[in-house]
């Protein structure tokens, strides 16, 4: 039975297509995948995005335990700056990925896929009773809501809203604050490839908020926008999805998140991954562009002459470029930027190009 978010009533009165995703009931578009893309790309679109889950880590080795259990370095973190990080088993595949905040030396908010809740929330347990580490981790999904607010007058809609100044706030930070009235973590992240920020507050106050910034965003030509759009726009801008990119059989390395792999320090899976960075991966992630007609869709197979060298991971028609683009892991040998390849297509041969990452590029990415 398919879980809903606390706006699933709202997506229902603005006539959206609803459909399961990842154990809930989501709007995957309320008018059409290109105009939402486009409402994001050039001015500014709302996502419900609640049913991601949410972990408080506080204590004393709150630190130890997510610097052990994620790849990137988190010492690099002062309060109030967020963090990209990916959590692997042992042999260096991965689990989910997630963004680190933290608040303070001992409390950090960690944000993950919600297919993975509760497999993420037994890993950061697991690993804390395996170390004896203090630190209390208490999973705040149910109670916290999510809307991500995205594109170039996000700002000037979000601002209208609350007394934060959102021009203090710099991209990977977040801060206390209220927006219409309503106490709000405001963060300066998305999931886009524009500007934007996600707000975190009480799920009871979902539907408030919700139409607060339908409302403020009006004179802006603000949309709401489901999965659709919010995957378009993710594969624009190269960012990996659980369940595509990153997997229980691929490790970050592969998927090009080197940069988010800090090898000069200890974490779960540090060993095969060192290993990997040095160049010692088989296969890589690439961006693809369609040569020949025919739209790129997930698992179609790769090749080289009659050799099957990888799959698509992720595929769309780009509404920004207006082609067919999407993403690939394939044998490192066929990786080159140029390199022609084959794709195949419910039956016929296409042909494809690698082509470099990202697609689309707006603002700073993920790295730090």
């Amino acid at each position: 039975m398919e879980k809903k978010t606390p706006l699933y009533d709202e997506h229902v009165k603005l006539n959206a297509k609803i459909v399961p995703f990842g154990g809930w009931m989501m709007p995957v578009q309320y008018t059409n995948v290109i105009e939402e893309h486009t409402a994001v790309r050039t001015r500014v679109g709302i996502f419900d995005t609640c049913h991601m889950g949410e972990f408080d880590v506080l204590g004393r080795d709150a630190f130890k335990l997510l610097q052990l259990v994620g790849t990137n370095d988190i010492s690099k973190l002062e309060d109030g700056k967020a963090m990209y990080s990916v959590l692997c088993y042992e042999n260096g595949t991965v689990i989910d990925d997630c963004f680190i905040y933290r608040f303070s030396a001992d409390h950090y908010m960690v944000v993950v896929n919600a297919s993975t809740i509760k497999k993420d929330f037994d890993w950061l347990n697991f690993q804390k009773e395996k170390n004896a580490f203090d630190a209390a981790i208490t999973d705040m999904s149910s109670t916290t809501a999510k809307i991500d607010i995205q594109g170039p007058r996000a700002f000037d809609a979000l601002q209208k809203l609350t007394y934060t100044n959102l021009a203090d706030l710099k991209r990977f930070y977040f801060i206390s604050g209220k927006v219409a009235d309503i106490n709000c973590i405001i963060s300066r992240t998305g999931y886009t490839g524009e500007d934007g920020f996600e707000l975190y507050f009480a799920a009871e106050k979902a539907p408030l908020l919700w139409n607060k910034l339908l409302e403020a965003g009006t004179e802006f030509g603000i949309m709401p926008c489901g999965l659709g759009a919010r995957d378009t726009l993710r594969l624009e801008a190269c960012y990996s999805l659980y369940g595509h990119e990153l997997a229980e059989n691929i490790t970050p390395i592969e998927a090009g998140l080197s940069w988010a792999v800090k090898t000069d320090k200890e974490f779960v899976g540090r060993q095969i991954l060192a290993y990997q960075k040095t160049g010692n991966n088989k296969r890589i992630l690439v961006a693809l562009e369609m040569l020949d007609r025919g739209i790129l869709r997930e698992n179609y197979g790769v090749f080289s002459d009659k050799k099957k060298i990888g799959y698509v991971t992720s595929g769309t028609f780009s509404p920004t470029f207006r082609k067919s683009i999407g993403l690939a892991l394939i044998e490192k040998d066929y990786a080159a930027i140029g390199t022609e390849v084959y794709v195949k297509i419910r039956g016929n041969i296409a042909k494809a190009k690698v082509v470099k990452r990202p697609f689309y590029e707006f603002m700073q990415d993920q790295r730090d």
